[in-house]
């Protein structure tokens, strides 16, 4: 991505997750560099649990919050049938960063929705390029399950038009002042986030070779 183009970024995942706090860190990251950021979300439903959808676009001068079907530089799955129900959202040459593990939303209890076999599967089927681990297990190595969040930050860090230290200086500056003794735990989820990512990346061009 280029740093004077607007940088279209889709999270999705379920509520509880962290998708809207990921993307207010994101968006104080492209601000604290003197980027216009816009961001909205979407809350499927009004409890823990419903889907949830969170656009943000930065750039030199953005009019509008929402990214179209088909601009999407980078969508960011923390629920893996979620990213494949977004992925038609990816411009050409996009990039899914998916959370393997499952967390089925309520939708499906309810009959409204189905949830797919093989999420990873489908989305490369439709020729998108995704690199997928599972941010659940690598939080609960860490020690605590809603380090997800970090995690999933972490593995965006490569894939964005500025330094991964500066996200990684948004995300510590949230502990640093209330809960200090996090701020640590929350460094390493933030390299292993990345960590997966290029193993992930790095797994792919092997079964490409």
């Amino acid at each position: 991505m280029s740093a004077n183009q607007i940088t279209n970024i889709l999270v999705v995942g379920i509520g509880g997750q962290g998708v809207m706090t990921a993307t207010e860190i994101l968006a104080e990251a492209a601000i604290a560099l003197g980027h216009d950021a816009k961001k909205t979300e979407v809350a499927g439903m009004a409890q823990r649990g419903g889907v949830v959808s969170s656009h943000l676009r930065f750039g030199p001068k953005v009019l509008s919050p929402q990214i179209m079907a088909g601009t999407a530089d980078l969508l960011v799955g923390f629920e893996a049938a979620e990213a494949m129900r977004w992925c038609h959202y990816l411009k050409p040459g996009g990039l899914v960063l998916m959370n393997t593990a499952r967390l089925v939303p309520p939708v499906v209890d309810l009959g409204l929705y189905d949830y797919p076999d093989d999420p990873l599967a489908e989305i490369k089927a439709r020729g998108y390029q995704v690199h997928a681990f599972d941010a659940m297990a690598i939080a609960l190595e860490l020690g605590d399950v809603r380090l997800g969040n970090t995690v999933m930050l972490g593995a965006m860090a490569d894939h964005l038009p500025f330094p991964p230290g500066v996200l990684l200086e948004s995300i510590l500056k949230r502990f640093s002042a209330r809960k200090p003794h996090m701020v640590e735990v929350n460094r390493k989820a933030f390299e292993a986030g990345r960590a997966a990512d290029a193993a992930a990346s790095h797994h792919k061009e092997s079964a490409l070779a």
